[in-house]
């Protein structure tokens, strides 16, 4: 019966394709940032209920997110096919959003259509802003995942790989207040903020010698001062911390901080150290899913890459808190060459390419029939549970 069903799914995808390009180019083309995803998260459950599914907008308190379910329900597994549509500012699709929500709709789809001969539950979960407003943690804690047995979702990626993590986040803003003064007739009587910015970057630039190879600590000078005859009394900079697991990214935190108390403490400027986004939690993979959407993608023709210099580059997305309470799945799946990075002007490029839809409708076959397998046999789904609740 699977083996049938993925060849039906993966006709209902090619039979979708006018359909799954015409959604992709409306989101590229309507570009919303993170929770201003109106356009884009409305046409979804559009498209969703056209094909019978039951859906549910606003859910988990976010006006632009949404659940929908497949009306054939019965008693197995319960699999989330993932949705993302945010774009960066400035920037618009230079993440491929309008490709991974075309994705999920195409698999989601497609399955539904076959839906009535499996057993369990196909749901959908549209999740806004994971570019730094943590959709999906809002939507953890409002119980949206509660009882599903398989999340999925692909990234559109220089690269085609699976059992890649990511980095755990925390997004720190970091102010100081001083005193202005004249910065010629009296700059003793000034504290400058801005040289505890200087000082809290240099602090750190001396710390990035010492810490985990694969972690990240990077940031920008958000405010300087006004005029450069006054000594600044208040300057802010803006950093990212990354590790690839929860309690080392808080250790940087910690360590972050004590350069920007240090800087305060030298300086006499006075010291705001606050949290301004979600954090987002560390990938656990999870091989038993990854094997299966490998054979499902080489069964397309299409084959794992070993990139040049035998390492892949990590971010950090909400998937990854998703990874912490469900078996996920979380693959890559290339839409250009591997000297394209992501978040550019050639990324968003490739986000409307033909190479990239072709990417999109490879993605979406291979969620599909990677949901049948999961639908049609509990061996996959308890071995994904397992090694699940068997990885740190």
């Amino acid at each position: 019966m699977g083996r049938d069903m993925k060849e039906r799914v993966i006709g209902g995808v090619d039979d979708l394709d006018a359909r799954l390009r015409s959604v992709s180019e409306y989101v590229f083309s309507h570009p919303e940032v993170k929770f201003e995803e109106v356009l884009a998260s409305r046409r979804l459950a559009e498209e969703l209920e056209g094909d019978g599914f039951r859906v549910e907008t606003g859910v988990a308190g976010l006006p632009t997110a949404l659940r929908a379910e497949h009306p054939s329900v019965s008693d197995g597994p319960t699999v989330a096919v993932i949705a993302e549509y945010d774009a960066l500012p400035d920037l618009g699709h230079a993440c491929g959003h309008n490709l991974i929500a075309a994705g999920a709709l195409g698999a989601a789809l497609a399955l539904g259509r076959v839906k009535p001969e499996l057993p369990g539950r196909l749901v959908v979960l549209g999740t806004p802003a994971e570019e730094g407003g943590g959709g999906k943690v809002a939507m953890i804690e409002a119980g949206l995942f509660d009882g599903v047995d398989v999340a999925m979702m692909f990234h559109p990626s220089p690269f085609t790989a699976v059992g890649h993590g990511s980095l755990a986040i925390t997004e720190v803003r970091v102010e100081f207040r001083g005193v202005a003064a004249h910065a010629s007739a009296w700059p003793e009587r000034g504290v400058n903020a801005l040289d505890a910015v200087i000082q809290t970057y240099n602090g750190l630039n001396a710390l990035r010698q010492h810490i985990k190879d694969g972690a990240r600590i990077h940031g920008i000078i958000t405010h300087g001062g006004v005029k450069p005859n006054i000594v600044p009394d208040y300057a802010a900079a803006e950093f990212y911390v990354r590790a690839a697991d929860t309690a080392y990214r808080d250790e940087l935190l910690g360590k972050l901080r004590r350069c920007a108390e240090g800087a305060a403490l030298a300086t006499g400027a006075t010291l705001e150290f606050k949290t301004i986004s979600v954090p987002y939690k560390a990938m656990k993979l999870n091989a038993t899913l990854d094997a299966a959407f490998a054979r499902n993608l080489e069964r397309l023709g299409w084959h794992l890459d070993a990139p040049r210099g035998g390492s892949l580059p990590y971010g950090s997305t909400d998937m990854g808190d998703v990874s912490q309470v469900v078996p996920s799945l979380h693959p890559y799946v290339a839409i250009c060459s591997e000297d394209v990075v992501g978040h550019s002007g050639p990324f968003a490029e490739a986000s409307r390419s033909e190479r990239g839809h072709a990417a999109m409708m490879a993605a979406a076959k291979s969620m599909a029939m990677t949901a049948i397998d999961a639908f049609v046999s509990p061996d996959l789904v308890r071995d994904a549970w397992s090694e699940f609740r068997e990885r740190p």
